[in-house]
């Protein structure tokens, strides 16, 4: 176990990526970086990181923010949850605990969004509180060196790879552990054609041994992806330059950004149907958990009769202000050129 930390280690500080959320261990900062990262790639990641210190470089100048003003600033980014919760969990640190983020991992659990894997890093990085994290990157090394199969994403699963973790975990140094395995999961021992041969726990790890290594860790499969069927209606000023859209006050993933008029058909067929009908300009978004078949088809109207209601004509400059789903953002570009 010390070989393994002092190997770790040493590695870490030869091949360590230099993040700005590295270098601080303000809990505000680390928290930030540590929701914009889930789900997240460092380089997709990084310029929102500094986008959001740069707009709110405290976490009671988050707090003081409109939910909108922080889904704008999030757009593009995908899984909106994690904004809201962003922009919960920074109201609640300013009313409940005066601004200033709570320094025990037990304490930081009953933060909104914070689970035990963000908890675990604020307070092992921030303040130096023995707790492993446990990420995908952690699970993959885990289970690639001690040749583990059962699957991550299962209760048992969780249990058992938390133990390792914490069993695995330099008790003295946690912030650095930490940093260094997520560290050695995400540049050496990748998800896809690990460098084993370089790899400095070659010799021990139990995968390459029994030739599984592209087998861990294990995962149950997940539910097929639903699909969708969107038909928008854009609804254009050509002379103003303006495009119409509304509030989305549903709840779903797209609760509170702006909208096109919808229409949202139950199956394939109605679906054809209805673009049979008219000049459509057709796109297929994929998601995490469903696929979004959509048609979209411009109308001027000033030669048709659409009720407005709830509808607000926005000039283009305008639309950088609004909170949008990177599919209407791509649709813009691509499509609304007369707005430009």
């Amino acid at each position: 176990m010390v070989h393994f930390q002092r190997e770790l280690i040493n590695w870490y500080l030869k091949n360590k990526r230099d993040l700005p959320w590295r270098n601080t261990t303000d809990p505000y900062k680390v928290w930030l970086s540590e929701i914009i990262l889930q789900q997240t790639r460092v380089d997709q990641g990084r310029p929102y990181y500094e986008r959001f210190v740069k707009t709110y470089p405290t976490v009671k100048d988050l707090a003081g923010a409109t939910e909108e003003q922080v889904l704008n600033l999030w757009k593009g980014l995908g899984y909106y949850s994690r904004a809201r919760n962003l922009h919960k969990t920074a109201i609640q640190v300013k009313e409940q605990f005066k601004g200033v983020f709570p320094g025990s991992y037990n304490d930081l659990l009953t933060l909104t969004g914070i689970g035990p894997y963000t908890a675990a890093a604020i307070a092992s990085f921030c303040f130096n509180e023995s707790r492993a994290v446990l990420d995908g990157n952690v699970f993959r090394v885990l289970s690639r060196l001690n040749n583990i199969s059962t699957p991550i994403n299962t209760t048992a699963g969780f249990k058992e790879f938390s133990t390792l973790a914490n069993s695995f975990l330099n008790k003295e140094d946690p912030a650095t552990h930490n940093q260094a395995i997520m560290e050695f999961g995400a540049l050496q021992c990748t998800p896809k054609n690990p460098n084993c041969k370089l790899c400095c726990f070659n010799v021990e790890c139990l995968s390459l041994k029994e030739d599984v290594v592209s087998a861990r860790p294990q995962k149950l499969k997940k539910l097929k992806k639903r699909t969708r069927f969107f038909f928008y209606t854009v609804l254009c000023d050509y002379e103003a330059k303006t495009v119409f859209l509304k509030k989305r006050i549903k709840k779903d993933i797209w609760q509170n950004f702006y909208d096109f008029h919808l229409l949202e058909l139950n199956e394939a067929e109605s679906f054809e149907t209805i673009k049979k009908e008219r000049k459509t300009i057709d796109k297929v978004h994929k998601l995490t958990h469903q696929t979004l078949q959509v048609s979209f088809v411009m109308v001027d109207i000033l030669n048709n009769s659409y009720d407005l209601n709830d509808f607000h004509p926005y000039t283009y400059a305008q639309l950088e202000n609004l909170p949008l789903s990177s599919l209407h953002q791509k649709f813009i570009e691509e499509e609304l050129l007369f707005l430009g």
